[in-house]
């Protein structure tokens, strides 16, 4: 007997499963962001400046998808909420450096703070070759969103339509 079908079932499965984890990660998002009084741009690049420490506006563009008019008005919306201070970079007077001041880190961790326990107890009954199994399935998945973003970015629509 052939083990097609139970595959072919098993990927629908898992293709579901993954689109469905993907749309409440960003309904989760977006409550996280409109409990904090931010939008949800705001919440990621606080939360890669949480991440990396500071960073020039540049890169926060990159990391949020978004226009270099849009981080600038991000960024002094931000920076009015005292999350971070924006500076001139010594080095190029032209770039300025953001950074996320630490006091303001622990109140936006506090949401996430039961969602990590819970999912550090769902991992729990894992062994390590599943984790590490799920590491190197997110770290592909990553990788593809990433190839996605930059193709978007540089206008290659054909690949939309196909």
């Amino acid at each position: 007997m052939s083990h097609e079908p139970v595959r072919a079932s098993a990927i629908a499965d898992l293709m579901r499963a993954g689109r469905e984890t993907s749309r409440l990660s960003m309904v989760f998002r977006y409550a996280i962001a409109d409990r904090l009084g931010l939008t949800v741009s705001d919440l990621e690049c606080l939360d890669f400046l949480a991440d990396v420490g500071s960073a020039t506006a540049g890169q926060v563009a990159e990391r949020t998808n978004l226009t270099t008019g849009a981080v600038t008005s991000m960024l002094r919306r931000i920076q009015r909420a005292g999350y971070v201070t924006v500076d001139r970079d010594p080095a190029d007077r032209r770039r300025v450096i953001v950074t996320l001041r630490p006091e303001r880190a622990a109140e936006l961790e506090r949401p996430y703070e039961r969602f990590a326990e819970r999912a550090e107890r769902l991992i729990e009954g894992y062994s390590v070759d599943e984790i590490m199994l799920l590491v190197r399935h997110h770290d592909r998945m990553q990788a593809m969103y990433l190839a996605e973003l930059d193709r978007l970015r540089s206008g290659d629509a054909a690949h939309l339509s196909a």
